[in-house]
This record gives structure tokens, sequence and C-alpha cells, in this order.
């Protein structure tokens, strides 16, 4: 376990630990003098950081990799970063101190995703559902898989979790409007995010493949669709899998969001709508956890919303907290 995390930098602070080198370019300042603009992480979250008249052999520590840092956190424009004084490769660190994991249980989540394929009474697209997900080394990456590189549910088994919660969204979304068709939505929501197994690359930090750069996981995630729909024969009718294909494609939205199209159908623009909300309320969330760790009411403005976000701690929190602190004394006092 490392001793420094970046949820527990404050300025001040000195840094000596290993971390996630998530991003790194060499720059010039205005008086030509060379700077590398770094980007470094860990499970509990990530941080700008900055480092003046590098020398050979921190520029070539690599992007991607796990680097020792040594420096002071400072302040610059009221956002915190990482003055860094030395950037080596790291000797030691634990797989488990770079990437973080759900909050939710893995073994509960699978429970849920089942149950919701088992709902959907629709014969042709019940027997899809069943082939994507029993597909044992695809549902291998999918449990595991983050749902994004940042801003929401950006930790492993992310994507599984952000599946469970689009598709009980929108489950209850088509019991207050009966003209949506219950099947196809909760099968779109199911699916609307299989590409990512495709678009993502995760061990110690979490990047774009090749292909994810390249194409996407909207593209990736339909030709994965159509790859299963063939696999059913003459099972599927067209029109079928050319509503389901739509409800792939136009889930994000807006063609400037990466939608190829645009929602044409009630059921999705529902499944837009509800993937949009999980996401930024993960995002809020993750934003507010983090100002929470240091006991601050506001968020920086480093976030998916791009503005302090106001996350004061409830009295329940408080509460919770003292009674674990009294606990904790009564154990001492035994």
């Amino acid at each position: 376990m490392k001793a420094t995390y970046v949820a527990s930098l404050k300025e001040g602070m000195k840094v000596d630990s290993a971390f996630a080198l998530r991003s790194k370019e060499l720059r010039a300042t205005r008086s030509r003098e060379a700077y590398l603009s770094l980007e470094i992480a860990d499970r509990t979250g990530r941080i700008a950081a900055v480092m003046f008249q590098p020398n050979r052999a921190a520029e070539a520590v690599p992007s991607g990799s796990i680097a020792r840092v040594r420096g002071t956190v400072t302040t610059y424009r009221g956002i915190l970063r990482v003055s860094v004084e030395s950037l080596t490769p790291a000797a030691e660190y634990a797989a488990s101190d770079m990437l973080p994991s759900g909050p939710r249980d893995a073994q509960e989540l699978v429970a849920e995703l089942r149950a919701l394929v088992r709902s959907v009474r629709n014969p042709e697209l019940s027997r899809l559902l069943r082939g994507v997900f029993g597909d044992k080394a695809f549902f291998a990456r999918f449990k595991e898989c983050p749902a994004a590189q940042t801003n929401h549910h950006a930790y492993i088994g992310g994507l599984l979790e952000h599946t469970v919660s689009v598709a009980t969204m929108c489950g209850a979304l088509a019991a207050l409007y009966p003209e949506i068709d219950r099947d196809l939505l909760v099968s779109g929501a199911l699916l609307h995010d299989i590409g990512k197994v495709d678009e993502l690359a995760y061990g110690t930090s979490i990047e774009y493949t090749d292909e994810g750069r390249l194409l996407g996981h909207v593209v990736l995630g339909e030709r994965r669709l159509w790859k299963a729909i063939t696999a059913l024969g003459d099972d599927l009718p067209g029109a079928l899998a050319t509503s389901l294909s739509h409800l792939m494609i136009s889930h994000h939205g807006e063609l400037e969001w990466g939608a190829p199209k645009r929602p044409s159908m009630l059921e999705a623009l529902v499944l837009h709508h509800a993937d949009n909300m999980d996401a930024q309320a993960a995002g809020f969330v993750a934003a507010a956890n983090v100002a929470a760790r240091i006991d601050e009411p506001w968020t920086d403005a480093t976030n998916l919303f791009r503005r302090p976000l106001y996350a004061p701690r409830s009295e329940r929190d408080s509460r919770n907290e003292d009674v674990a602190e009294a606990e904790i004394e009564l154990r001492r006092g035994a």
C-alpha cells in the first residue's frame, strides 16, 4: 500500500510515491525554457503536475507507465498540482494502488444483470442477449472493464455497474410510458456500451486501444451487435434488428457528442437520457467524494462539469463518523 494517494494531497505537502503517468508533454515557457506538463493518478484520483527544466531521465519515462514522483504540492490559478523535482520509473508498486474498483459488489451486479436479461420476454431479443452475455471470454472482460477513461465509472467493474444502472432506469421509465417497447429499450440499454470492451485497455491505467481511438465504442459496439445477430441466423426480424441498431448508434444523443445518428425513436431518446443521467450523476458523486476526503464542501473545477460543485457532507455522514470513532475508542479501552 502506498504512503501517499492523490486524494490526500494538500498544498505544501511533500510527495515521494509511485503514480500512474497518465500523460506527459514537453512544452516551453514564453522565455523558451523547457518543462514537462504531466497528469499523474492512482486509485483515488488524478492531479496535474509540472516539471521545469526536466533532465533526460525524466523525459525518457513513457506515458502510461508507473513512475516514482518526488516533489511538492503547489497551487496554480487556484488548482492543486504537483511541482515535480524528480521523475523516474517506479521500481516497486502494487497494481491495486493504481486502478480503483467500484463501490458495489461485483457478484451482486452480475446477478442484477442476469435478472434484467431474464426480464426480456421477446424471444428473439432474449436469445440475442443470452448469446452476447453468454460468451464467457467476452463476459469476463465486460464485468471487469471500466466504463470510461475519466469522469464517470472510471474504475474496474465500472461498465457492469453503469450498464445495470442504465438498464434498471430504462425498465422503470418504460412503466411510466405505455408507448415504449420495454423489451427493445431494456435490450438496447444492456447492449449500448458493449463496444467499450474493445475500446478500452486497463492494467495500471485506463487507456484507449488503437481500435478505440480510430473507431470508438459506438462503432465497435454495433459491430459486436451485428456479429451476434448474424449468429442467430434468421431468428431476429430485420425491422427489430434495425431498431436495436438505431438505439446503439444514437445513444450519445447529438452528433457533436459522438452519435452517428440522433435519436429518432422514443426508446432511443429515453436510452440517451438514461445513459447521460447515470454518467453525469456518477461524475458528480466522484468529484464530491474527492472533496469529502479533504473535508471540503466545494470541489475544484477539474471535473466532468468544468466548474466547482457544491457537495457538503451530510449530518448523517458526520454521525456515522462519530459512531465509528466511538467504536474505535471503546475497542481501545477494552
